[in-house]
C-alpha cells in the first residue's frame, strides 16, 4: 500500500494476523483482496430483509494529495428468516446527501426488498436518503442515539436526571404508552428545558418506530451495540493506519473485515430473531409515507 510506513504495515499485518509475510507479500496479498471484496459488495440480495441498520465510521484518506475525511458506510440486513447479514459497504464523502443517496440506492439495484424499518443515526444525510430511496419506511434513530444527543440544550447538571426520565419513555410496552409517556416528560420540562422538549417531540415517530414490531425485536432495534461493536473492531483493527493511501485501499480493508464478519454469521447459524417471531411480521405493504406505514402495522 503506497504512502503507508514499513512499521504500519507491520502493524497492520499483526492486527490482520499475517505475522511472518513479507511486506511485497503483503502488498500482493492486499491486491488479490480487490475482487474478492468487489464481488462481496456488488453481489445479488436474493432475500427480503424487513430489517435494515445503516451507520458510518469516517477514516482519513489520501485524495489527490490532500487528506479528507470520507464516511464507509455499512449496512447490516436481518432476513425473513432471523438471519443476519452485511448487506453492503460504500466510502465517500460523509456531508454530501447525493453520496448517501446513491449508496442506499445500490442496494435497492442489488435486490434488496421487504424492508420494514430502516434504523440509522440522527445525521441529515442519512435520513433523508431513507426518505428518498425507501419510500414509506420509517427511519428510526436507535434510542441509546437520541440519549447523546439530547444532552446539547440540557444543561450538564440536568443530564443525568434528564437521561433517566428519557428513559421510561422506552420502558413503556406498547407504542401508544411510549408515545403518551413522551408527550408528558415533554410536557413537563418544556418550560425549564423547551429546546431539549421540542427535540424529544420531533424525534418521536423515528425513536418509537420500533415499538410497532415484535416485542422480542424491540430491544435488539432500539440499541446500536451491533454496528457500534463492528467499528470498534474495524477501528481496533486499522487504527494504526491512520491516513489511508487510497479510497481503494479503505475498501479493501474494511470489507474483508466484512466479508469475515459475514461469513461467521453464516457459518454458526444462529438466527438474531426466532423464526417464530419473524412469522409474526405481517406481510409487506404498499404505502406512500411513513405515517401509513405505521397505521398499517399497527
Amino acid at each position: 500500500m503506497p504512502g503507508v510506513s514499513t512499521r504500519k504495515i507491520d502493524d497492520v499485518v499483526t492486527a490482520l494476523e499475517l505475522d511472518g509475510m513479507s511486506t511485497s507479500k503483503v502488498s500482493r496479498n492486499c491486491r488479490a483482496l480487490d475482487p474478492l471484496v468487489e464481488a462481496f459488495r456488488t453481489r445479488p440480495i436474493a432475500s427480503e430483509h424487513p430489517y435494515a441498520r445503516i451507520d458510518a465510521t469516517c477514516h482519513k484518506v489520501r485524495i489527490d494529495g490532500r487528506v479528507l475525511s470520507q464516511a464507509t458506510v455499512m449496512a447490516i440486513g436481518v432476513t425473513r428468516e432471523g438471519h443476519r447479514q452485511i448487506l453492503g459497504v460504500d466510502v465517500g464523502p460523509s456531508e454530501e446527501g447525493s453520496f448517501w443517496t446513491a449508496s442506499l440506492r445500490s442496494l435497492m439495484n442489488r435486490g434488496l426488498t421487504g424492508v420494514r424499518l430502516v434504523i440509522s443515526d440522527a445525521h441529515e444525510g442519512p435520513k433523508q436518503a431513507i426518505k428518498t430511496v425507501f419510500r414509506g419506511a420509517p427511519g428510526s434513530a436507535a434510542g441509546c442515539i437520541l440519549m447523546r444527543s439530547l444532552p446539547a440544550p440540557v444543561p450538564q447538571r440536568l443530564r443525568e436526571l434528564v437521561a433517566a426520565i428519557v428513559r421510561t419513555i422506552f420502558a413503556r410496552p406498547d407504542h401508544a404508552r411510549a408515545m403518551g409517556q413522551l408527550q408528558k416528560v415533554a410536557d413537563r420540562r418544556r418550560k425549564r428545558l423547551p429546546a431539549a422538549a421540542t427535540r424529544l417531540e420531533e424525534a418521536a415517530d423515528d425513536i418509537l418506530a420500533h415499538k410497532h414490531f415484535p416485542d422480542e425485536h424491540r430491544r435488539p432495534l432500539h440499541s446500536a451495540n451491533p454496528l457500534e461493536r463492528l467499528n470498534k473492531e474495524i477501528k481496533r483493527r486499522f487504527s494504526v493506519v491512520g491516513i489511508f493511501p487510497s479510497v481503494r485501499a479503505l475498501v479493501r480493508l474494511v470489507g474483508a473485515t466484512l466479508v469475515e464478519q459475514d461469513d461467521e454469521w453464516t457459518v454458526a447459524e444462529r438466527r438474531y430473531f426466532s423464526a417464530e417471531s419473524m412469522a409474526r411480521l405481517t406481510a409487506p405493504v404498499e404505502v406512500t409515507s411513513a405515517q401509513e406505514l405505521l397505521m398499517a402495522i399497527a
